[in-house]
């Protein structure tokens, strides 16, 4: 834990790289010196088990002769390579030497009693013998029956050549596997380096951005490898991060523009008041304009306080259910006051089921209050304004349409930015700082729906809402 704590990423990844080569160069290593060690021995077991198989099938053939080794005649024949280096003995039930080859010379191969009782038994036995001769043997015992007598045939032969192959192969193991690693090591050093000098690069560009310049973009590597998925991941991230502070900047300026406006005329209205007594009236006069104001400056306050919420996601239950139907009959008899004083009329169509849309109560009348309203502030004298609650799949939809001017071309994109007052609001009477629509977006967006303007063809406008079905209850 010390030694991981002193040591950077770049040295842990180099340590974890060597150990992994070096771990699966061991076990390759391992595996081909034991792999070649038991092909070499088994062939030096197969040639001696040939041989005394060989014996042993000519002692069969003639059983009722004097059981013999055969040895090639001197000078009779070519010498045989199948008996360079082999001893070959035969033993009685009793152990005793009845026959060897005439390169074993007076010595016997040995035959304890333990071995003997495995012959008899019916067993082939491998021994090896370390210290019978000046080089370390190997012996097969072979059993063969004849009638009436039982004997056992003994091949050896010299395990030097066999265990000089494998000490030739472990060495030359050992310097492919150094090699190797040496190798190994190199280009894996050599490429964390030059992915970590990329990162470096990306690090040092990325420390360079900051709130003043953060328009600069990470230089692209110019490949679509995992280095360039990580440029335009973080480029990404600095287009969001941009955007935001855009966003912040903008809402910054227009709240304090919004917030200034009404403090300005309250302050003036106040202070050409305050420079001379008045006589009732007037006092009353100024109070009802300040209070105006003050009506004004609270609704932007609490919209604003509102945005600030849903926006830390605040005031969303994922479990909350609520007719829609319900809602939009509740808010049109808020809104009947201020339609019938502009002489616009309301309806609501709705079925026979109520629609129930996964929002909660307080949220969805914020969402149809601010849209009933806009539409009727917007609709002129003898026009009409409409609510349909409908259900579509596993979407609750809501539609609030109008029959007044409609949206213009210049202001559709930005219909739904905060503070943003189109051009019909700001020249008309139209009351309001532009949070209304922003608003209901943000809490349409924040329960998983989504909400569309367009512009009616017989004329007006519709605002169209969809939102999640809630579960039956």
């Amino acid at each position: 834990m010390m030694l991981s704590s002193r040591l950077n990423f770049r040295r842990r990844l180099a340590l974890v790289q060597t150990a992994v080569i070096v771990s699966v160069l061991s076990v390759a290593a391992i595996a081909g010196y034991l792999s070649l060690s038991d092909a070499v021995n088994e062939q030096l077991d197969g040639a001696l088990l040939a041989l005394a198989e060989t014996e042993s099938a000519m002692l069969r053939a003639a059983p009722d002769q004097q059981p013999k080794v055969h040895d090639a005649e001197q000078g009779a024949t070519p010498p045989s390579l199948a008996r360079l280096d082999r001893w070959v003995q035969i033993v009685d039930a009793q152990g005793r030497v009845v026959a060897r080859s005439a390169n074993l010379g007076a010595a016997s191969l040995p035959a304890p009693p333990a071995l003997l009782a495995r012959m008899a038994a019916g067993d082939t036995m491998f021994q090896t013998l370390d210290h019978f001769a000046e080089e370390p043997v190997r012996i097969v015992s072979l059993p063969v029956q004849t009638k009436p007598f039982r004997y056992t045939v003994q091949v050896a032969g010299s395990l030097d050549d066999v265990r000089h192959v494998v000490a030739s192969a472990s060495r030359m193991f050992l310097g492919m596997a150094l090699v190797l690693l040496v190798a190994l090591t190199v280009a894996s050093a050599s490429i964390t380096r030059w992915v970590f000098r990329s990162i470096d690069d990306i690090v040092r560009q990325a420390q360079r951005i900051g709130d003043a310049n953060l328009d600069h973009r990470l230089p692209h590597p110019g490949t679509r490898d995992e280095i360039g998925r990580l440029v335009d991941t973080l480029n990404d991230m600095l287009d969001r991060i941009d955007q935001s502070f855009q966003i912040q900047r903008r809402f910054t300026s227009d709240a304090s523009h919004e917030l200034r406006s009404p403090l300005s005329r309250l302050r003036a209205e106040i202070e050409i008041t305050l420079r001379r007594p008045r006589d009732t009236a007037e006092y009353v006069d100024t109070l009802r304009s300040c209070m105006e104001e003050v009506e004004r400056l609270t609704l932007l306050v609490e919209e604003l306080l509102a945005l600030a919420r849903y926006d830390a996601g605040q005031d969303r239950d994922a479990s909350a259910a609520t007719a829609l139907d319900q809602i939009a009959a509740g808010a049109i008899e808020r809104a009947r006051p201020m339609a019938q004083q502009r002489n616009v009329s309301l309806s609501l169509q709705a079925g026979a089921a109520p629609v129930r849309a996964a929002i909660g109560e307080g949220a969805a009348t914020l969402i149809i209050v601010n849209l009933l309203e806009n539409a009727v502030k917007f609709t002129p004298a003898g026009g009409a304004v409409s609510i349909d609650v409908t259900q579509d799949g596993d979407c609750a939809c809501l539609r609030i349409a109008d029959s007044g001017p409609g949206i213009s071309v210049d202001d559709m994109p930005h219909l739904f930015d905060r503070f943003y007052r189109g051009a019909s609001a700001r020249s008309g009477d139209v009351a309001g700082v532009g949070l209304g629509l922003a608003l209901t977006q943000t809490i349409v967006h924040g329960h998983g729906g989504r909400i569309e303007a367009a512009n009616l063809p017989a004329g007006g406008a519709a605002f169209t809402v969809h939102l999640p079905r809630a579960a039956p209850p």
